[in-house]
């Protein structure tokens, strides 16, 4: 399972909304600035954040796009499966994926339920708050 750049740039364009939370209505060209993200990859984002009530957009003078609930009500599993779909490592595990036929007999299928559950428990025990608590200064790249 690999997280697209769908994914990981809504979770950028929240936290920049929450970050300038005091703004009021963020322009979403601010947000792509700030972000260095295509102003139409975003356009293409935010109607999935909006319509699942995460973010609220208000157009004109004055518009743009901030948070509707706080960044602790905001799990980061639930923005993942927003705009990457079900998070299972294998077709057989996604949601609505008809039984396997070799499911009691694939040697392997314990090891995908049991990566799964890690994925899903990781992804839904963080918010948006916990990624706003990390320093940007304390990541490296190996």
């Amino acid at each position: 399972m690999m997280i697209s750049t769908r994914g990981r740039y809504a979770l950028r364009v929240l936290i920049d909304l929450a970050e300038h939370a005091q703004d009021g209505y963020v322009p979403m060209k601010d947000v792509a600035q700030r972000q260095g993200i295509s102003l139409k990859y975003l356009e293409r984002i935010i109607p999935v954040l909006t319509k699942h009530g995460i973010v609220d957009g208000v157009q004109g003078k004055g518009g743009g796009y901030r948070l509707l609930k706080a960044p602790e009500e905001i799990g980061i599993g639930d923005v993942l499966r927003l705009t990457e779909g079900d998070l299972a490592p294998v077709a057989c595990l996604e949601c609505g994926a008809k039984p396997c036929e070799r499911e009691f007999e694939c040697r392997t299928y314990p090891l995908w339920v049991d990566f799964y559950r890690v994925i899903t428990d990781f992804f839904d025990s963080r918010t948006l708050a916990d990624i706003i608590r990390i320093d940007p200064a304390d990541n490296y790249s190996i």
